[in-house]
């Protein structure tokens, strides 16, 4: 599928809560879409609640302006930046107007950068990135995108790159508390990965890596429910924490592997030292999640990458207990003294 493809689909998915791109449809005059629902504060309950407490927007020094998505082709006719950065070099200064213009932000919280990258004009955007201070670079939008957050949406690398190269912040989160890299993650998009964390350093990278989002997703979880292995791999020889719990529930990527029967992301994650006995809030290993769910299979691998069948849950339950019957499990465990309402489980016929 080509990228343009991509992304008109992903444009047009419906009640998507966790991309904030779809608030653009009106600016792109593709669809109306309700100013409340582009305000994440504007029920008084929303993320917005989360910054407003003793932070300051890293936009308040900017005006408002009517500044459109349509008028950006008049911007780059009315502004060559490129003649510009060469009066810069030469020690003269924008005109008032011009200034002005680049230090506005539109109704939605958007810098002229924001659109540039929203209508993907990505030889604009990258003068502007070269013009533009990393304090303007990191100004987030109404939906606290960062233009990093939307060059990753709209799979824009070549921008990433020039933004990651300018120091941008890799930690800013968006509405929903993803980070660039969750999106990208989410996604599948590998290049914007690699541009992020190619030539970032590992202390720079790993407080990135252990971020959760406001639904306590790390950037491994995020790969790993969108079954995208090859980011799991990067994220893996980048130094991701294969055994992070997630905030909700405390499940490792491996739980969320062994939950969508993912036998390959199962067996990347063991054979990269992941805990085959990590336990969730509730006590429950991921040998309990394959055995609940009658996953055979996966329960055969745990038990051959060494799970301890004997190990109990919130509910004293083993996995065992969760056998329900099923022979091909009852196989993996072989005693011959095991009973369940003294009955043994052994050669019993449900």
């Amino acid at each position: 599928m080509a990228s343009g493809d991509y992304r008109k689909e992903d444009l047009q998915e419906e009640n998507r809560t966790d991309s904030g791109i779809d608030s653009y449809r009106s600016i792109l005059k593709e669809e109306p879409f309700p100013k409340a629902a582009r305000d994440p504060g504007s029920d008084g309950s929303g993320p917005r609640d989360k910054f407003s407490a003793g932070e300051e927007r890293l936009d308040s020094a900017y005006g408002s302006s009517s500044l459109t998505v349509e008028s950006l082709s008049e911007i780059v006719e009315d502004c060559n930046l490129s003649s510009r950065e060469e009066e810069k070099a030469q020690g003269t200064e924008l005109s008032e107007q011009e200034e002005n213009l680049l230090t506005t932000i539109t109704e939605d919280g958007d810098t002229i950068l924001h659109l540039a990258i929203i209508h993907e004009d990505e030889f604009f955007a990258h003068q502007l990135i070269q013009l533009f201070p990393k304090d303007v670079l990191d100004i987030q939008n109404n939906l606290y995108q960062t233009p990093l957050h939307l060059a990753t949406y709209l799979n824009l690398p070549s921008v990433v790159h020039g933004l990651v190269e300018k120091g941008v912040s890799l930690e800013l989160q968006d509405q929903d508390g993803n980070t660039a890299l969750h999106v990208a993650c989410q996604h599948g998009q590998t290049d914007c990965v690699t541009q992020m964390t190619r030539e970032v350093s590992p202390s720079k990278l790993a407080p990135v890596l252990e971020t959760q989002n406001w639904r306590g997703l790390t950037c491994l979880h995020m790969a790993t429910l969108s079954r995208h292995h090859h980011l799991m791999k990067l994220l893996m020889k980048k130094g991701a924490d294969l055994n992070i719990q997630e905030g909700t529930s405390g499940k490792t990527a491996l739980h969320l592997a062994v939950e969508l029967h993912d036998m390959q992301a199962v067996t990347l994650l063991l054979n990269n030292g992941a805990n085959v006995d990590g336990a969730m809030f509730n006590g429950c290993t991921p040998l309990h999640l394959a055995v609940g769910r009658q996953d055979a299979a996966t329960a055969n691998l745990l038990c051959q990458s060494g799970a301890d069948k004997m190990l109990r849950n919130m509910e004293d339950e083993t996995a065992l207990d969760l056998a329900d019957g099923n022979d091909d499990i009852l196989a993996l465990f072989p005693f011959d003294d095991i009973q369940i309402s003294g009955r043994s489980v052994v050669g019993v016929k449900y």
